[in-house]
This record gives C-alpha cells, sequence and structure tokens, in this order.
C-alpha cells in the first residue's frame, strides 16, 4: 500500500480557510482561485479516505477527524515555515534586548525561544521581565528592541507599537471551590449581596499598577466596599495568595495558572471590568532583521493562544 504524502500547499489551504472562516476568504489570501482551493480540499479529504468536513446550514463544520487533520496540518506548517526561515535566517547574527511581563514571560518565552534559537543560533537575545511602567521607561530610553505590555482599554502609549489582541479583565479566584469557603465571599453570595458592608479583600500587585487602580475605581463606582488582603510585587505570589482563599485578584483570561479560575460574576455583585489591550512595540519603526522575526514569532504565539483573535 502506497504511503499517503500530504501536501504542504493543500494543508495551507485548509487550515486558512478554517482560520479565516470562509474557503473563499483562503482563496484570495493565498492568491488561489475558489475552485482550485475546493480542488485541494477534496484532493485532502481523498487522501485522508474519510470525511472532513460535514454540512452546517449554509457553510461547513469539521468532523471529528477533520479536526484531527487540522491539528496535524498545524504542526506539519508550522516545521515547514521554521525550516523555511532558518534558511533564509541560518547567518543571521546580532542581538534582541526583548521586555515583557511576568504572565507573558510564563506563557509565551518558552515555545517562542525554542522555535527562534532553532531557527537563528547565532543570534543572541536578552529578555527583561518587569512591571509595564519599567518596560515603557527602558523602550524611551533606547535599552529594548521590542516589548510586549498589557494597556489599558487597548490605548496606544508609545509610538511603533500593534494590538495584537483584546481581552476583558475578569474577577479571578481560586481553582478549588472549597478555597471560597470563607466568610467574606459567603456573605457576597447571600440574598442583597449587592449591599453587604463586608468589604471586598483584593490580592493586587504593589503599587503604582494600572490594573490596580482600574479594579479600586470599578468598586468605588459600583459602591462596593474593598481592602487589600495581599499585595506583592510578584505574580506568582499572587496567584498563591488567590488560590488560597484570601481574596479575589482581576486579569485577563490569557496564561491563568491552573491553580485559579475566571468566576462567574451571576449572584456576586460584581461589578464587570473593562478591556485591556496586548500591545507589542519596536524600538524603531524598521527593526533589524532579528528583532523583526522575534517580533513575528511573537505575534503568532500569542493570536494561537487565543481563540479568535
Amino acid at each position: 500500500m502506497a504511503q499517503v504524502m500530504f501536501d504542504l500547499d493543500v494543508l495551507r489551504s485548509f487550515s486558512t480557510g478554517i482560520a479565516l472562516g470562509s474557503f473563499a476568504r483562503a482563496a484570495d489570501k493565498l492568491g488561489r482561485s475558489t475552485s482550485a482551493v475546493s480542488a485541494q480540499l477534496k484532493k485532502l479529504e481523498s487522501q485522508a479516505g474519510t470525511p472532513l468536513f460535514r454540512r452546517a446550514g449554509r457553510g461547513l463544520d469539521l468532523t471529528d477527524a477533520g479536526q484531527t487533520m487540522l491539528a496535524y496540518a498545524h504542526r506539519l506548517l508550522e516545521i515547514n515555515d521554521e525550516a523555511a526561515a532558518a534558511m533564509r535566517g541560518v547567518d543571521l547574527q546580532g542581538w534582541v534586548r526583548l521586555g515583557l511581563q511576568e504572565d507573558l514571560g510564563e506563557t509565551l518565552l518558552p515555545g517562542v525561544l525554542g522555535r527562534f534559537s532553532r531557527a537563528h543560533p547565532k543570534v543572541r537575545i536578552e529578555a527583561c521581565v518587569a512591571r509595564s511602567a519599567e518596560l515603557r521607561e527602558r523602550l524611551d530610553l533606547g535599552q529594548l528592541d521590542l516589548a510586549l505590555i498589557w494597556e489599558v482599554e487597548g490605548r496606544l502609549s508609545l509610538a511603533h507599537g500593534e494590538r495584537l489582541v483584546r481581552l476583558p479583565l475578569q474577577w479571578v479566584g481560586p481553582a478549588a471551590p472549597e478555597a471560597l469557603d470563607v466568610p467574606w465571599w459567603t456573605e457576597r453570595q447571600r440574598p442583597g449581596a449587592r449591599k453587604s458592608k463586608e468589604a471586598l479583600p483584593l490580592v493586587l500587585l504593589d503599587a503604582p499598577c494600572p490594573l490596580r487602580e482600574i479594579v479600586t475605581t470599578v468598586l468605588d463606582r459600583a459602591g462596593i466596599p474593598w481592602r487589600h488582603a495581599f499585595t506583592s510585587a510578584s505574580l506568582a505570589a499572587l496567584w498563591a495568595a488567590t488560590s488560597a482563599g484570601l481574596g479575589l485578584s482581576a486579569r485577563t483570561p490569557f496564561g491563568l495558572p491552573s491553580h485559579v479560575r475566571v468566576l462567574d460574576r451571576a449572584g456576586t455583585g460584581l461589578p464587570a471590568l473593562p478591556q485591556m489591550a496586548l500591545a507589542m512595540y519596536r524600538a524603531q519603526a524598521e527593526p533589524e532583521a532579528p528583532v523583526a522575526r522575534l517580533a513575528e514569532l511573537l505575534r503568532e504565539a500569542v493570536r494561537a493562544g487565543v481563540p479568535g483573535a
């Protein structure tokens, strides 16, 4: 029996169409005709030996086999693109100074640095993990080439920036339900909790912190009393305090550790919080090749980590 050899061009049309929600849009993006993309999909389904699509109204949904094929398509295309980048940049040399905040360092850096170092082994990376104010200052002083910074409500605060994704701030509590078996939380869930005089304990970063100001301002406007139950300069310490039930924190759902979870506001009287945007800033409008390549990988990693980004 002949070994099946999947065509990377076909897989790219397939994955692009799913990502864009339309194979007609995928054809436009890839510079092909709609009929050519349709023929590619028929070829892929024939090679797979099982239906990859099912009818859903006027569109198509993936079958279980289609979902499996999509996952493999992403992996194969990633390896292909990594190999192509490595061949183009095998002689790429230089130094990239990257700044990012603590939660991003834990979620993004391992995968991105691995891909970058394999493709560009002669490029040295210096990473600075710091708070947003320090990262902005370092960019202004020319001490960073590239930085990822959470911005309030999507506003860009520096030149040469782009929004990668916009996400809502949400209330965060412990993943273990028993950790919220504490008087202050029980009080909030009782009938009439909105009028409760029990101060809401907060677990937030030390001042100065824009997120800290957002949370307390929202609570003040809602007439909800609050108190600082735990503060720290370390995000890991905040997650430890939150998971232990010392109080509630606030963050976007991006990169939350497993021992905390987003809380349902229903029945607790907790107010809605605004959005935050993750922005990527470059020190120069036209960065050098190593900086541009690392920026590309970071952009891909962020958007891959947020469904629908």
